[in-house]
């Protein structure tokens, strides 16, 4: 193929577009130094999610008096991905309840998705990889968590391979951290992947049963304190799609996580930041509490900044 396509690219007068579900074999075919068609790529496209703007328009296409956690449902089972949407628009599941009901029922397309997604990317030695995204996925985030969490084994080459190979997780910092620093928690990217190893996967005994009533039952009381993580993730993505900020992210410090801010946001405004604690019921919202972590975060990271501070619920979706 890289003889044919050097020889007669330039007068053929064809496109050809090579369409992969793969991240890493599409990624090692085109960008691997070692691989024959390494260099012949033109232009490499990774199709991306619905943003929010989209996924706020189908929701009122599909269900015109949709409630705002219907839409982080969503956001929260979906991530925005075309497929899951669809199917969830398809059969008119698009409240809380019913794309629970519908995920989570026998033959479900979603059981095993999540399994079949990454054992296509990790092939037979995905056990390793399996263990670290659950554990990431239940909130064990940082490096000695995970490796102790996994019986003391040493990951760094997979988390490695995680981030810069299959593009799964992703290294978060405090915002404005050195490269280098040492402050570092991962997240998996994809909301329906968390998911899924958050409900289908941990619970697989379950599923094996057939026991779906009680797993709804499950995902059901635990989806406000899951969707609460999900409604950051929702606010830091407007934020991002506002084009009105230049950095965006989160704070804390290393010692018991401490001074933990939700989100700080650098505008594209020299010197003004915006800080936001997220809350799906504004009532559990301590001004004062934020108004502390704020000064801190003034005298150690901003002295410059004028600070805008929010609290953001679901209303503010």
């Amino acid at each position: 193929m890289q003889n044919i396509w050097d020889q007669y690219r330039k007068k053929s007068r064809m496109n050809l577009i090579v369409s992969g579900s793969i991240f890493s074999l599409m990624q090692k075919i085109f960008q691997n130094a070692k691989e024959p068609l390494f260099g012949r790529a033109d232009n490499i496209i990774k199709l991306s999610a619905f943003d929010i703007s989209t996924m706020k328009e189908i929701m009122h296409d599909y269900r015109p008096n949709y409630h705002n956690d219907d839409l982080l449902a969503l956001y929260a089972f979906t991530g925005g991905v075309p497929k899951y949407v669809e199917l969830f628009c398809d059969n008119r599941s698009l409240s809380v309840d019913e794309m629970i009901a519908f995920m989570v029922r026998e033959n479900s397309s979603f059981t095993d998705e999540g399994k079949n997604l990454l054992i296509e990317e990790f092939g037979k030695n995905y056990a390793t990889y399996f263990s670290i995204l659950s554990a990431i996925s239940g909130g064990i985030n940082t490096q000695p968590e995970i490796e102790s969490a996994l019986g003391n084994k040493s990951i760094g080459g997979q988390l490695k391979r995680l981030i810069e190979g299959y593009n799964i997780i992703q290294r978060q910092r405090p915002i404005l951290s050195k490269q280098n620093a040492q402050t570092v928690r991962y997240e998996i990217q994809d909301n329906f992947i968390r998911f899924w190893f958050n409900y289908f996967d941990r619970h697989r005994s379950l599923i094996e049963i057939k026991n779906y009533a009680a797993l709804q039952a499950i995902v059901k009381a635990d989806y406000p304190t899951f969707s609460g993580k999900v409604l950051e993730l929702y606010f830091k993505q407007q934020f991002a799609e506002s084009m009105e900020y230049r950095i965006i992210g989160s704070y804390w410090e290393p010692k018991e996580n401490q001074n933990e801010i939700d989100i700080v946001a650098l505008k594209l405004k020299k010197n003004q930041a915006v800080v936001a604690e997220v809350k799906r019921q504004k009532k559990n919202f301590k001004p004062e509490l934020l108004a502390s972590k704020v000064a801190h975060l003034k005298h150690k990271l901003l002295p410059r900044y004028s600070i805008e501070t929010r609290c953001l619920g679901l209303e503010d979706m």
